[in-house]
């Protein structure tokens, strides 16, 4: 499942990344004036920036989600591990 998330992440990014050169290239070649295009390219500019934003925002919740099950599992673990070597004590 680990490696369905990281191929979805990179497709995401490659998706993107190819939609913002897309964008690009076709402001650059568009017949309009000099200041009509910078205004657009701060327009999609903002728009990306936003976008970008978001799907950090939204790989931090990932992080935390994953953080917190990594945890949770590692303290699960400890607990087993230790009552394990209680037993093994109380049968020595």
């Amino acid at each position: 499942m680990e490696e369905k998330n990281c191929n979805t992440g990179s497709l995401l990014a490659s998706f993107l990344l190819g939609g913002i050169i897309g964008a690009g290239i076709a402001i650059l070649l568009a017949p309009k004036s000099g200041k009509e295009t910078i205004e657009k390219i701060k327009e999609i500019a903002g728009t990306v920036k936003g976008k970008i934003a978001s799907s950090i925002d939204s790989s931090k919740d990932i992080l935390e989600e994953k953080k917190s099950a990594i945890s949770a599992a590692f303290e699960a673990g400890k607990e087993a591990y230790k009552k394990e070597v209680d037993s093994a004590k109380q049968k020595s």
